[in-house]
């Protein structure tokens, strides 16, 4: 397991490199407010479409050939969904796109698919443990903040050439987090934005919400 992120640690990318990366579109489950991991994949709303379009015109406003870029996402359904939506608008092939499982949302175990409410019910005393330190403390049959922040790393220093990704929530969250040097408490206070893009060089993150 990682050891907890210390100010100004920062990931850093390979020279040269650019990442564009995005969290899929609003699904169903988001709106609901229920925990989404590996099993629950509830459909992209009205809205999840639309704003997967909005990244797409995020994408042609700047990068100057969005072509160029590898395109990978989460294996899981709706980043794939939220993916092919992209490149159709990009004028792209829709499927032309690896998946990597390092990139795969955190595994919410026995959560997937509850409330807060009914999730605490489960386990009073762990649930307040683990929104204490999500850092360290998994969620039951799940994953740690730590266990994604090993694959999170793992993927970002594997890039070889500018990239844009699709992935998810608390996925981007942590990733942004390792890229900024927050410690874990900071990096899970962190939003989940959907319908932007987040620009990295080196280890300093941009974030565009207009095209």
């Amino acid at each position: 397991m990682s050891k907890q992120p210390a100010a100004k640690k920062r990931l850093e990318l390979a020279d040269g490199v650019t990442l564009y990366f995005s969290r899929h579109g609003e699904t169903q489950a988001n709106v609901a407010k229920r925990f989404q991991g590996h099993t629950v994949n509830t459909p992209l709303t009205k809205l999840g479409h639309k704003q997967a379009g909005r990244i797409a015109k995020i994408l042609k406003a700047r990068v100057d050939d969005p072509a160029a870029l590898a395109y990978v996402a989460s294996p899981l359904h709706r980043t794939c969904l939220t993916m092919e939506i992209i490149r159709e608008h990009l004028g792209l092939p829709p499927k032309g796109f690896k998946t990597d499982k390092r990139i795969e949302e955190i595994d919410l175990g026995k959560w997937d698919g509850l409330t807060h409410k009914e999730a605490r019910a489960l386990d009073p005393e762990l649930f307040d443990k683990r929104e204490n330190d999500k850092w360290n403390v998994r969620v039951p049959g799940g994953e740690s903040y730590a266990d994604v922040a090993d694959r999170a790393e793992r993927w970002a220093r594997s890039l070889k050439r500018d990239t844009f990704a699709v992935s998810h929530g608390a996925f981007t969250r942590i990733l942004r987090g390792l890229f900024l040097g927050l410690s874990a408490q900071e990096m899970s206070a962190l939003d989940e934005p959907q319908g932007v893009v987040f620009r990295v060089r080196g280890s300093k993150v941009k974030e565009y919400d207009k095209p």
